[in-house]
């Protein structure tokens, strides 16, 4: 077995990532910690103000700061504009998680015309169908399947239980989790008076590079078209995305998240955890939708947008919805007074028509 290699010193780390360094060029760096309480030999960062006063007590060998907190701080620092990123970068190089052995288990089962790159690791129990492409230097973890036709960029990772369809397509430097599935039926039925007929769901799923897939996220194959995940695209664990959807470049997308078929996300947007969005809608680019958040309608414009009520003491929450329940009767009551005195209700237009909210 080969020796490991060796720890980066903090002036190669500087020098490696663009970063102005301020301490011991020489000190060695075996891995990353946390600011509290720090380990020696370690480096760390400190990103948000909130966590100054654990920036003075850490016991990491070094830190990665901004010009700011650099002032402030008198061990061996790391001095970058953007101190969280910077410090990703650093950690990438100890994540021993992305390590790549290649080979073949001996329980893998290939299609003799699958098309495997140069330098995969292919794990046990892995099943390859017919006509599928892998790029070079991917991982296939244990029990994926890989069905006929399909296509996984270079240095991608499908950890574990990966199910990618027929047909579907993986770009460049996708990360996929454990249990994903990619490329399943869209949920297309036309109605009869006998009950339900399953339409057939001809499209695919096309993914694009620099793509991430949480643990147990659902990805459905188009009716016709395929389901398109752009670039960049970070999806959470345990999403749904449904037929035909279109997810822009670089959005985000938190857990639990379910989107309905043939909607179109813009680029760029922040999706937060349990939102709901309707079918057949349309979002603006860079658009945030805050957590539990129920989208019924298109938005056309970027912003932030939420619904629902956030947390709060039992009896307050208790308290809110009574008065909710109550607010039809005061509607009916404010109108009957409006009649009396001859006003024209402001929610109410010229012609008496309802305002749309």
């Amino acid at each position: 077995m080969g020796s490991a290699p060796a720890a980066p010193t903090l002036g190669e780390l500087a020098a490696r990532f663009g970063l102005e360094l301020r301490g011991d060029a020489q000190l060695a760096i075996v891995g990353v910690c946390a600011l509290a309480p720090g380990k020696p030999q370690h480096l760390s960062y400190c990103a948000d103000p909130r966590l100054r006063q654990e920036l003075a007590r850490t016991r990491a060998a070094a830190v990665v700061v901004d010009a700011a907190d650099a002032q402030r701080y008198g061990g061996n620092a790391l001095i970058a504009p953007n101190p969280a990123l910077a410090f990703a970068r650093i950690a990438a190089l100890f994540d021993r998680a992305r390590t790549l052995t290649p080979g073949v288990h001996e329980t893998a089962l290939i299609a003799a015309d699958a098309t495997i790159g140069a330098d995969c690791h292919i794990g046990p129990y892995a099943v390859i169908e017919s006509g599928v492409r892998l790029g070079a230097r991917c991982y296939i973890g244990p029990h994926c399947l890989l069905r006929a036709g399909a296509s996984v960029g270079e240095d991608s990772r499908l950890e574990a239980r990966v199910h990618l369809e027929r047909g579907c397509r993986l770009g460049a430097r996708a990360q996929v989790e454990p249990g994903a599935v990619i490329g399943s039926r869209g949920f297309g039925n036309v109605r009869t008076r006998e009950g339900w007929f399953a339409a057939p769901q001809l499209g695919a799923v096309t993914v694009g590079d620099d793509v991430e897939i949480g643990a147990n996220t659902t990805i459905d194959r188009g009716a016709l078209e395929d389901t398109v995940i752009e670039d960049g695209v970070k999806l959470d664990n345990q999403i749904q995305i449904a037929h035909n959807c279109r997810i822009g470049a670089h959005t985000a997308i938190a857990a639990c998240v379910g989107i309905a078929g043939s909607t179109v996300i813009g680029r760029r947007c922040l999706i937060g955890g349990a939102a709901g969005i309707g079918g057949h809608l349309t979002i603006a680019d860079d658009v945030v939708i805050l957590g539990r958040a129920m989208v019924t309608k298109s938005i056309p414009k970027a912003g932030v947008y939420g619904s629902g009520l956030p947390a709060q003491p039992a009896r307050e929450w208790r308290r809110l919805v009574a008065r909710v329940r109550r607010l039809q009767d005061f509607e009916r009551r404010l109108e009957e007074i409006e009649k009396h005195l001859k006003l024209e209700s402001p929610a109410t237009g010229a012609h008496g028509e309802q305002d749309d909210l």
